[in-house]
């Protein structure tokens, strides 16, 4: 069996977002605005991105 995996791009910019948002940010190993990566689909991740939605754009791969 495959794990899965999400691919996550931030989609807004981080201009005027709160510090702790701006960490989730990082720890999801974002830099930029349309700047992907791929992360497993663990909890953690996904609570990661359901704290932000309006600044990511997901989906996930199998």
């Amino acid at each position: 069996m495959m794990s899965k995996h999400l691919r996550i791009t931030l989609v807004k910019s981080l201009i005027g977002v709160a510090e702790k948002q701006r960490r989730i940010v990082v720890g999801l190993g974002l830099r930029h605005t349309n700047h992907s990566v791929e992360r497993l689909d663990t909890p953690e991740i996904r609570g990661m991105v359901n704290k932000i939605p309006y600044l990511l754009r997901w989906e996930e791969l199998s």
